[in-house]
């Protein structure tokens, strides 16, 4: 009988750490005992840091149909499992698991020219200076705010409302609710709007006005355009990633668990 310490193993993992010390050699560890193997010819990257890092490895690897198991080493871990050399392939294979699709966006900005980027928790705007966004938004071809003052809006995912969408007054979402947050950035009018639960297949565009003196950057996770002059954003179903969670720990409880604040 073959422990699953020994590199026999028939599961072939890959580690993707920070460059955190902490993450750095709790791979070197997992490493020695687990063996090694390239994101490529894996059964399972497993991803060792914070959420950052997590977000980092799934934008890198999805599509891939490699699920990915993240396990805490950095600072916020919410998108991770806990860390414990022990048992790890049993973990894995006993780990309940989430598909995520991400979030399409398409830029125009002031040249004219277009941009594409996916976000796995959410596209936002925010204002460049110290004046207001003035904002046109649009929801399947109608115009639902025909003006919206603010420091900026975000549309965010399932997996992304506990996340930068929460920080602003959004909605927690289920992980399997087919919607998304519509959550605008302090907004100054209409003073009351404080956003919309939209259907996941719906189609957001928002529109920069007075682009040349009120300019607004837009970011999808981590990938920023500055000086846009339009965002359309949708959830895409050409693209997924897998993600793995602890039994019992999954996405949809560690959702569940913020909307009760513990």
């Amino acid at each position: 009988m073959t422990s699953e310490s020994e590199p026999s193993s028939p599961m072939k993992l890959a580690f993707v750490a920070s460059p955190m010390p902490e993450a750095m050699e709790a791979a070197r560890h997992l490493e020695e005992r687990y063996g090694a193997s390239s994101p490529e010819e894996a059964d399972v990257i497993v991803a060792l840091g914070g959420d950052g890092l997590m977000l980092q490895v799934l934008h890198r690897y999805m599509d891939g149909g490699r699920p990915i198991y993240g396990m805490h080493r950095g600072s916020v871990g919410f998108l991770m499992n806990d860390y414990e050399e022990d048992g790890l392939i049993d973990r894995i294979r006993q780990a309940e698991r989430s598909i995520i699709h991400p979030l399409l966006m398409r830029v125009t900005d002031l040249e004219g020219e277009e941009h594409t980027a996916l976000a796995i928790n959410e596209v936002h705007m925010l204002r460049q200076t110290f004046q207001a966004a003035k904002l046109r938004v649009m929801v399947d071809g109608k115009v639902r705010l025909p003006e919206l003052i603010c420091d900026g809006i975000l549309v965010a995912t399932p997996a992304g409302s506990t996340a930068y969408n929460l920080s602003a007054h959004g909605p927690i979402i289920p992980i399997d609710a087919p919607m998304l947050a519509l959550t605008p950035i302090s907004p100054f009018r209409p003073r009351r709007w404080r956003g919309a639960l939209l259907p996941n297949e719906a189609k957001i565009a928002i529109d920069v006005m007075e682009a040349d003196k009120r300019p607004v950057n837009a970011v999808a996770d981590h990938t920023e355009f500055r000086s846009v002059l339009r965002v359309e954003v949708q959830e895409s179903h050409a693209h997924k990633a897998i993600m793995l969670f602890d039994h019992g720990h999954n996405l949809r409880e560690r959702i569940l668990a913020e909307q009760f604040g513990y």
